[in-house]
C-alpha cells in the first residue's frame, strides 16, 4: 500500500505527483515542496478573480485540542476568546509571546463542545504545538498534532459555490443540517463557519473560509481522500474556469485583499495592534492570556525593531514598478528619514498598478498622506490607502 501522508523528511504533499502531471513548479515553503505555480501567475489569479482556484494547503498545521477545559486552556492560551464560539463557528486570532509579540496568526475552528482544531502557518506548526502543550498544563485537555493525517484544499472564487454543489460525492446532510440537501445545507453556511460531513465514506470538515479575498470553501479531509477530491473538483469546475492555483499567485491575491502574512506583516516584533488586529485580541472578553499585560503596559513588543512605533498600513502608486518586502518608505521626494519598511508589494494583476503593505510612523498613517517609496535608489511617490486594496463584489 502507498503511503500517503505527508512524508516528514521531504516534505511533499500527497498530491505531489498530481502537481508534476500538471507542470507545477516548485519552491521551497516552510520545508514543503510547494506548487510555485502550474501555467501562468497572472491567469492562476485572474482564474480566483473571474472563476475559481483550487489550492493545495497540506502544508498548513492543524492541532487538535480536546477535552473538557478545552476552552478555559484555549482562552488563555491564545489571545482571541475561544470560549465565545459556538459549535461550527471559526475566529481568527493570535498566539502571542510575554512581550505581546506574534508567534503566528490562527483560524481556530470550534467542532464539538469540547473539541477545537487550531490551524497554524506551515513555519510555526511546532512551535505552536509545543506552546499550546506548555499553556494547557494543568488543564483537563489534551493537544495533539494531526498534521500529517489531515490534508486541505482550498476553493475559491465566484464560482466556487456552484462547484462544490456538484460535489455528489459529498455528504453534509447529518447533524445541524439533518433534512436539507447537501447543496442548500452548503449554500447556507455562513462565512466563518463550518460542518462536517462525508467525502467518499471518509471524514470532511467544510468551511467557508479563505486567504484570497473571495467567496470559498477549505476543505479538510484525509490524505486518503484528498487525491480524489482534487481530481473530481477540477473535472467538476473545468467549464466553470476552475484552474490549480500555486503559492505564487495565492500571494498577489492576499496582498490584494490586505491580508497579513507571517514573516512579513506578522513577528515577534509586532504587536497585533500594529498589524491592525485589535479584533482578533479579547481584552475585554476573557481573563489573563499569554501576552495581555505586555498589550496592556502599552510597550513596544521590541523596542529596537524597526517596526517599533509603526502600524501597517496600504500604499498605492502609479506605474508599473513595484516596491518589494525591505524596500525603505520616505516621508519624502529627497533627503529626510526613513520613516517606515515595506513588508509585502507587487504590481496588482486586478488593479493594474503597484501596491504594498507597509509599517510607517503612526503620524503617516492617515488615508491620502503622501509618501515615497525607494525602488533601487529611485523614490517613487505613493499614497497611504485604506485597506483592503481590493474588496469582491456580491454577485
Amino acid at each position: 500500500m502507498t503511503d500517503l501522508s505527508p512524508d516528514p523528511a521531504s516534505r511533499r504533499s500527497p498530491l505531489h505527483d498530481l502537481h508534476e502531471a500538471a507542470g507545477a513548479t516548485f519552491t521551497d515553503f516552510a520545508g514543503w515542496e510547494m506548487p510555485l505555480r502550474y501555467s501562468s501567475d497572472l491567469a492562476e489569479h485572474a482564474a480566483v478573480r473571474e472563476g475559481a482556484g483550487l489550492f493545495d494547503l497540506t502544508h498548513m498545521g492543524e492541532i487538535l485540542v480536546v477535552g473538557p477545559q478545552s476552552a478555559a486552556a484555549l482562552d488563555y492560551a491564545l489571545a482571541g476568546a475561544m470560549s465565545a464560539l459556538d459549535e461550527r463557528q471559526a475566529k481568527y486570532t493570535v498566539m502571542l509571546d510575554e512581550n505581546g509579540g506574534i508567534i503566528d496568526d490562527l483560524v481556530v475552528y470550534r467542532t464539538g463542545e469540547d473539541r477545537y482544531l487550531v490551524v497554524s502557518n506551515a513555519s510555526n506548526r511546532e512551535v505552536v504545538a509545543a506552546r499550546l502543550r506548555e499553556r494547557t498544563e494543568g488543564f483537563d485537555t489534551l493537544v495533539e498534532d494531526e498534521t500529517r493525517d489531515i490534508g486541505l484544499l482550498a476553493l475559491q472564487g465566484p464560482h466556487a459555490l456552484d462547484i462544490l454543489q456538484n460535489l455528489e460525492e459529498l455528504d453534509l446532510r447529518g447533524g445541524v443540517f439533518d433534512g436539507p440537501s447537501t447543496a442548500e445545507a452548503i449554500a447556507s453556511l455562513g462565512y466563518y463557519r463550518a460542518v462536517a460531513g462525508e467525502f467518499e465514506g471518509r471524514r470532511i470538515l467544510v468551511a467557508r473560509t479563505g486567504y484570497t479575498g473571495e467567496d470559498g470553501f477549505e476543505l479538510y479531509t484525509s490524505p486518503e481522500a484528498l487525491r480524489s477530491l482534487w481530481r473530481t473538483l477540477l473535472e467538476i469546475g473545468a467549464g466553470s474556469g476552475l484552474l490549480p492555483v500555486g503559492l505564487a499567485a495565492r500571494d498577489t491575491l492576499r496582498l490584494e485583499a490586505g491580508m497579513p502574512l507571517y514573516g512579513h506583516e506578522l513577528g515577534l516584533s509586532i504587536l497585533p495592534a500594529q498589524a491592525g488586529l485589535g479584533s482578533a485580541v479579547s481584552l475585554n472578553g476573557k481573563g489573563d492570556f499569554v501576552g495581555r499585560a505586555a498589550l496592556e503596559s502599552g510597550k513596544p513588543a521590541d523596542p529596537a525593531s524597526d517596526f517599533a512605533g509603526r502600524v501597517l498600513v496600504g500604499i498605492a502608486s502609479e506605474g508599473k514598478r513595484a516596491a518589494r518586502a525591505g524596500y525603505a518608505v520616505y516621508a519624502g521626494a529627497e533627503g529626510g528619514e526613513r520613516v517606515g519598511v515595506v513588508t509585502s508589494g507587487a504590481l496588482s494583476p486586478t488593479l493594474g498598478h503597484p501596491i504594498a503593505l507597509a509599517y510607517v510612523d503612526a503620524a503617516l498613517a492617515e488615508e491620502g498622506t503622501q509618501v515615497h517609496l525607494d525602488v533601487r535608489r529611485t523614490r517613487l511617490p505613493g499614497t497611504v490607502t485604506a485597506l483592503p486594496f481590493y474588496r469582491r463584489t456580491t454577485r
